[in-house]
């Protein structure tokens, strides 16, 4: 029997990446393909699409001081936290963030791994999580790798959260997930109302993921829940490091049983290479800086402000905004990509914002302030986002 043959140049052979292909040139054809940006900025700039919230990113003269400090430790850990022996600049790291939330603290690798380890960990049997229909896709994705039961709840709605609650009051748990400030809309979560339903309902653990908060609200930059003063009635809080704080990573501030839960059972924290100790030497001397850094914080504050009337007054309709993340909702996917670029034109840099980011029909220029900016550039900002919104 002569051996078969598959002739690997035949027409009649299906071509297995094809529909990879087809899926891009329908993004393309929907104006929603994504490419990485590319670094052009300029002195001129005015950089509205980071996270730099504070403007430390910005600050050379503290990369110089941290240089000059003559600080050093491994530009790699080569190992997870539970192998590594290289624990002294985390370990520091976390001593000084336990001080200031009065908690424990573990650090993860991003937010992202945080959200995804810890709704996976915390997913066992006789739980329920009850999510704000606008939580981040982080905690979504954790979600769905756990294979959760989970709701979901209209956003900020207590009404509609209490409903599901008094429907779960046999569950052993009901896990409420919410962000404190939200990165789209920039709305921030009612934590207080949701502390006090704790008081009625014993089943309920609070978790809240402060990642745009951290750095710009609270007397210490802790974020939103330290602002409101209801830190320690947050079972679970995430921040992170790489947006306010100039970093990276993220961390997790709960009780010691908590922390030597996720030590043992979150699967990102056990299984990623733990970060550069490097890096957790430069996140502490950010931290001891942004603590007193008041002034930005109340600048970034009254800019805030002023934007936010500024595109309401553009727009005539309110802002969903309480925060220093601005959204002009456009609504169309290829205005919103024609007004980012012709804002590029006058050195501002501004990105669309499309599905599956945001839902269809709520497409958007996401704008990120940072206290670096002036009160006169929030004044050009308008004038050209007034300007070009005429003209497409």
């Amino acid at each position: 029997m002569e051996n078969s043959h598959v002739d690997i140049d035949s027409p009649t052979l299906a071509d297995p990446f094809k529909r990879f292909s087809d899926i891009l040139s329908e993004f393309q054809g929907q104006h929603r393909f994504r490419t990485i940006p590319q670094d052009k900025s300029t002195a001129k700039n005015i950089d509205l699409t980071s996270n730099d919230y504070l403007g430390i990113a910005q600050d050379e003269k503290l990369a110089d001081e941290f240089i000059d400090s003559g600080l050093s430790a491994s530009f790699s850990s080569s190992a997870s936290r539970l192998l590594s022996r290289q624990q002294n600049a985390h370990l520091a790291l976390e001593r000084k963030l336990a001080d200031l939330y009065d908690k424990d603290i573990l650090l993860f690798n991003s937010g992202y791994h945080a959200n995804v380890g810890i709704i996976q960990a915390l997913n066992i049997p006789g739980t329920i999580f009850l999510c704000d229909k606008l939580i981040h896709a982080s905690m979504i994705d954790g979600l769905g790798l756990a294979k959760a039961d989970y709701r979901r709840w209209r956003h900020n709605d207590i009404a509609s959260l209490e409903t599901l609650l008094e429907k779960n009051r046999d569950k052993e748990r009901c896990i409420i997930v919410v962000e404190s400030i939200y990165s789209m809309d920039g709305d921030i979560a009612p934590l207080s109302e949701l502390v006090s339903l704790k008081k009625r309902y014993p089943n309920m653990i609070l978790y809240v993921d402060e990642a745009h908060a951290v750095g710009v609200r609270g007397d210490k930059g802790l974020g939103v829940a330290e602002e409101l003063g209801v830190i320690a009635y947050i079972d679970i809080l995430v921040g992170t490091f790489g947006k306010a704080l100039a970093s990276s990573g993220a961390f997790v501030t709960t009780s010691p049983l908590l922390k030597n839960y996720f030590i043992n059972c979150s699967r990102s924290f056990i299984f990623s290479t733990a970060l550069p100790p490097i890096n957790s030497v430069w996140t502490l001397q950010v931290i001891n800086k942004m603590v007193g850094m008041r002034k930005e914080r109340n600048h970034l504050c009254m800019i805030s402000e002023r934007f936010r009337q500024g595109i309401q007054e553009i727009t005539g309709k309110p802002t969903s905004s309480q925060s220093h993340i601005v959204p002009l909702i456009i609504g169309d996917a290829e205005m919103a990509v024609k007004l980012s670029l012709r804002l590029a034109e006058r050195n501002i840099d501004s990105l669309p914002i499309r599905r599956p980011t945001v839902p269809p029909g709520s497409e958007r220029i996401r704008f990120s302030l940072s206290a670096a900016l002036s009160e006169e550039q929030i004044e050009y900002i308008l004038n050209a986002i007034k300007t070009e919104l005429n003209e497409i």
